[in-house]
């Protein structure tokens, strides 16, 4: 269910190697045509790119570009996967629909109880409007998201036999479900390609130069033309893990990004290998992940249930 990862053997110190290994090798140069593995990911350098003066980067270079972040990116992060707790395609449906406007580890605190009330469409589209607020409240804007998922449930109940479609026109005509969270869904519970455009993806591919669209639909489009098909959900994962974990949107950890050399907007953020490192998060960073039950091949620790953080 989207919770593949691959070389379960690598633990975490390897993995935080991985991100920060680079700024401290910054003297061999970006030249290398290959990137090693997440043990050693600082090897060949993490200088900027050079760039040819006067002459602008081909489309052809860009996509060869574009495909080589993505295998590195599946090197420093195996273990790439959805940060939402679920356990069946409702579960992720109605966890995506709370995720707006708010963390994914705020949404994975507040589902157990929810689903614990809740745990069918017929269930949820039952329930008594300010019980449902009440739990989501968390969440934020409570209000709306309650009226999405009582519509959602409804919907799940009466037009779809209390199963969730596996069909994007389907998806998206339920309450509060757009093309990003019906991806999310595809992808993950069903096996369905699909690339999500959420703000951290849709940051870095900009930041990446591979569109220069803002449109999500049109960043999508864009993106999708760069990659088979096949690599459109683990690439999401992968490009949404390094903007949480290292491209921040404020102050991306550029001294201690395991892809550097292949990024044209390297300085934007902090680029001393020993003050980016302190900016990095979650496992990178030492820290919890976002997830309450994370995938065994995890590197890092679990994060905290509701009120113990």
């Amino acid at each position: 269910m989207g919770e593949q990862g691959a070389s379960k053997g690598k633990n975490l110190k390897k993995t935080a190697d991985s991100a920060t290994g680079t700024a401290k090798s910054r003297s061999a140069g970006a030249g290398s045509a290959r990137r090693a593995k997440p043990a050693d990911a600082g090897a060949s350098g993490a200088a900027a790119p050079k760039k040819k003066p006067g002459r602008p980067e081909s489309h052809l270079a860009m996509v060869r570009r574009a495909r080589r972040i993505n295998r590195e990116l599946a090197e420093v992060y195996p273990y790439a996967h959805p940060e939402l707790d679920f356990r069946n395609p409702f579960e992720l449906l109605v966890a995506t629909v709370l995720s707006a406007q708010t963390t994914d580890l705020r949404v994975n605190q507040t589902t157990p109880a929810l689903f614990a009330a809740y745990p069918t469409p017929e269930d949820m589209a039952a329930a008594v409007p300010e019980e449902l607020e009440e739990l989501i409240r968390p969440t934020g804007f409570f209000r709306a998201k309650a009226k999405s998922l009582l519509g959602l449930s409804a919907a799940l109940r009466d037009d779809f036999g209390g199963e969730v479609p596996g069909r994007l026109a389907d998806l998206v005509k339920l309450p509060g479900v757009g093309r990003k969270t019906a991806n999310v869904v595809l992808g993950n519970a069903f096996g369905v390609p699909g690339i999500t455009v959420d703000t951290h993806f849709g940051r870095l591919v900009r930041r990446w130069k591979w569109t220069e669209q803002e449109d999500p639909e049109k960043v999508e489009a864009e993106v999708a033309a760069i990659f088979p098909k096949s690599e459109w959900t683990m690439l999401s994962h992968r490009v949404i893990f390094h903007g949480r974990r290292v491209c921040h949107a404020r102050k991306p950890a550029c001294g201690a990004c395991p892809i550097a050399p292949l990024c044209p907007s390297y300085g934007e953020g902090e680029t001393d290998p020993e003050k980016a490192r302190k900016l990095l998060k979650y496992e990178m960073g030492g820290k919890p992940g976002q997830r309450l039950s994370p995938p065994p091949d995890y590197p890092g620790s679990p994060a905290p249930p509701l009120g113990a953080d």
